[in-house]
């Protein structure tokens, strides 16, 4: 009888290791943060060269002046949206090489995933009104252009429908993803895109990025 019982606690332990197994391995991986976030100390220098000044023509913004969902050179003819959804997302199939017709994303500012395509939207992490207000009112319809399609730096994230609406054109002074492992690269990542395309912060923004850089990084 003992033997019995010692096979049947072997059996149940068995079980619950491969049952074990098998949820860790249905579970999503870790998601894909777009390239270019800078080390803390990169970013210290970069927040550091920033010029401050209040923002501006606001009141001018027209978010038609940003062309974006362009086909950008190099993926094939996809537009930057559907290449985002390709390479940050997880199983994605698409139609015709480039619009996804499945797979699952990950919004890391509020560290939901989704399977629906028409869930996982594409924020600019610098909104185009942002932008414009500080120094691409002053751009060429070019240069706007490659701002809003920019897959290249951090620029570019997936984030649900609830968390793009949420964020809407604040800055890190006025909105912080509810997700707190992601905040340092948050404001790591706004700070670069900032110095890349020379645009100016306002006093409120720039002590907000100060304190969450020491707060979360």
């Amino acid at each position: 009888m003992q033997t019995l019982k010692r096979a049947a606690a072997v059996l149940s332990s068995a079980a619950l290791a491969v049952l074990t197994v098998l949820v860790l391995d249905t579970s999503p991986a870790e998601a894909v943060r777009p390239p270019g976030i800078p080390s803390l100390a990169t970013a210290q220098s970069e927040l550091n060269q920033l010029t401050v000044a209040s923002e501006s023509h606001g009141d001018t913004y027209d978010r038609d002046l940003f062309p974006h969902w362009s086909a950008v050179s190099g993926t094939g003819g996809c537009t930057a949206r559907q290449y985002i959804l390709k390479r940050d997302g997880q199983n994605v199939v698409t139609s015709d090489g480039c619009q996804p017709t499945s797979g699952r994303w990950q919004s890391d500012f509020d560290n939901v995933w989704t399977t629906s395509v028409s869930n996982a939207t594409i924020d600019h992490v610098v909104a185009l009104s942002e932008a414009w207000a500080s120094g691409a009112y002053a751009w060429t319809t070019a240069q706007r252009q490659a701002f809003a399609n920019d897959i290249n730096s951090p620029q570019l994230w997936i984030a649900t429908t609830a968390a793009n609406s949420s964020k809407s054109d604040h800055d890190p002074a006025e909105w912080m993803p509810s997700n707190t492992s992601v905040r340092c690269d948050y404001v790591k990542a706004w700070t670069h895109v900032k110095y890349l395309y020379n645009l100016t912060v306002d006093s409120a923004e720039k002590s907000a990025i100060q304190s969450h850089l020491t707060n979360y990084c």
